[in-house]
């Protein structure tokens, strides 16, 4: 595998790269292959995205933090591009942890700030699995107000998607359900749903970065809160070292193209509620999907362009299935499969076995 790598001597295409991932991922003595890209739980409530053992993303859901997060987010130079807190704000700002999702007004509880009241509770992993070109958790959580009561469940999907030798996709998901018998209403002007905090050199104000959008916009005055299918940041992480994440807004979700709260002191995020308020009526749902291109240098707008359009278009999940063999079915192995469709027990995936239905 390592010999593979040392071979190469020019960037490679995508289908070539994805026919490497497969020849080098390693077998076991029984000929078992083992992924490359691994979800691997840590202790103290943390999920580690790693590539050939190296870390690409945290997850971390301590049912005694305010709110789950990702951080680091790690560029190709391996280097993380976000950071935790404001950095001339630290206190006042102590929310901003890397990549988070929240909003600051719903049925009148601050989810956003740390001191507002609302928390938003990890409650149990659902699945995890392990790839050569994806991995994910899945996880389930509550939204509960100043009192502890849950007035929001959660099922998120946390996940990393290579796209080449070096750059690779965030992916996340949320699923929002009513937990009780009365309208929800995200408030209008509300912070939220997804927030990421860039590291301060990446930042125009402190380092010199950029800020462009999918609408050809540059620079804070221009993107702020104004729709986007995209919005980039990048700048320095080293010397003579640009990075950045384009944070990617998918077509789906509820009032696309979102409008972006951008500033240049290394801040971007969506809006969903800036023109009026959004209610999600008892049984209900709101599903948002966010992507995070994670790339070197400062790319074209017209490769930005074509990684969202691909990110538009695939499915969340990599098609997975159909199951062979009641072997495939036991020890939770029936939550993987999407093909033909997900099976929510051992006995279903065991039944489509025997019947083939």
């Amino acid at each position: 595998m390592r010999g593979a790598r040392r071979i190469r001597r020019a960037p490679l295409s995508l289908g070539l790269w994805s026919t490497i991932v497969a020849l080098a991922s390693v077998k076991t003595a029984g000929g078992l292959e083992i992924p490359r890209l691994q979800a691997i739980p840590l202790p103290q409530q943390q999920i580690s995205f790693q590539l050939d053992e190296r870390e690409l993303a945290r997850y971390y859901f301590s049912p005694d933090a305010i709110r789950p997060f990702v951080y680091p987010v790690v560029g190709p130079s391996g280097r993380s591009l976000t950071r935790m807190g404001h950095p001339g704000d630290p206190h006042l700002h102590s929310h901003h942890n890397s990549v988070w999702f929240s909003f600051s007004k719903i049925h009148g509880v601050d989810f956003w700030t740390d001191r507002g009241g609302g928390r938003i509770r990890h409650a149990y992993i659902e699945q995890l699995e392990d790839g050569n070109e994806n991995a994910f958790a899945l996880t389930v959580g509550e939204w509960l107000d100043q009192g502890g009561r849950v007035l929001l469940r959660e099922r998120r999907y946390v996940g990393i998607k290579l796209l080449g030798e070096k750059e690779w996709m965030l992916l996340l998901e949320l699923q929002l359900e009513p937990a009780i018998s009365a309208p929800l209403i995200v408030e209008q002007g509300s912070f939220g749903p997804i927030g990421v905090r860039m590291a301060k050199w990446i930042s125009v104000h402190y380092g010199g970065g950029r800020i462009r959008s999918s609408e050809g916009a540059e620079g804070e005055e221009a993107i702020f809160r104004r729709p986007a299918r995209w919005v980039d940041y990048s700048g320095p992480v080293a010397a003579g070292v640009i990075e950045g994440i384009t944070l990617m807004d998918h077509p789906a979700n509820p009032r696309h193209p979102a409008p972006f709260h951008v500033r240049a002191d290394g801040w971007m995020g969506t809006l969903l509620a800036l023109q009026e308020p959004y209610v999600i009526e008892p049984g209900g749902r709101l599903q948002l999907r966010y992507g995070l291109y994670v790339h070197e240098g400062v790319p074209a707008a017209a490769k930005i362009e074509g990684v969202w359009k691909r990110f538009a278009s695939e499915p969340l999940r990599p098609p997975l299935g159909p199951p062979q063999s009641r072997q495939d079915c036991l020890h939770g192995g029936f939550r993987r499969y999407t093909t033909p469709r997900e099976f929510k027990t051992q006995r279903e995936c065991e039944e489509f076995i025997r019947g083939g239905k």
